[in-house]
């Protein structure tokens, strides 16, 4: 298990779990949808994905990064988005209810930290997942990896949906 530094409010943090790497396959994770039922890389077999970390809907930029995700996964062809946070899958629920999330798949990784650690998102001083973006082809190959240095940051949007619609044009 790899550690790297990052920033939570200009504090530093620790990052644990494997440094996922493009070009590499992507690893299996359990989370839960917001209705409690359990979901990983298999439910997303043959599609594009990508998937947008953050660290709690509760936040002001996780709530804008999930909202422009759920928006932008309208005119995504073949691709399925993915928001997953450390939230509770009530929470999730509410959030949805309350922003109109009804197109990107919200999980929580709470249970198990399983995305966190095969994924290489968790903060070890923590237990919330770093902002991101992970790309990844319908071979379940890794295509594209952000992590934001400081937490709070936005991630890069536009890189991320430039790599996304260019997989499937």
């Amino acid at each position: 298990m790899s550690k790297r530094k990052i920033k939570v409010k200009g504090n530093p943090m620790t990052l644990v779990g494997k440094e996922l790497k493009v070009g590499e396959k992507a690893p299996d994770f359990s989370a839960l949808t917001k209705d409690l039922k359990p979901f990983g890389l298999k439910n997303m077999e043959g599609k594009y994905k990508l998937i947008s970390i953050m660290t709690s809907v509760d936040t002001g930029v996780c709530e804008l990064q999930g909202i422009r995700f759920n928006e932008e996964a309208k005119s995504l062809k073949n691709t399925i988005t993915v928001t997953i946070t450390m939230d509770l899958p009530f929470a999730l629920s509410r959030y949805c209810a309350n922003k109109e999330i009804d197109t990107a798949i919200t999980l929580s990784d709470h249970k198990d930290a399983s995305f966190g650690e095969n994924y290489g998102f968790l903060i070890e001083e923590l237990r919330l997942l770093n902002r991101g973006i992970v790309i990844i082809d319908k071979d379940n190959i890794v295509q594209y990896v952000e992590h934001v240095e400081e937490n709070t940051d936005h991630p890069d949007y536009d890189k991320a949906l430039e790599v996304i619609k260019s997989l499937d044009s």
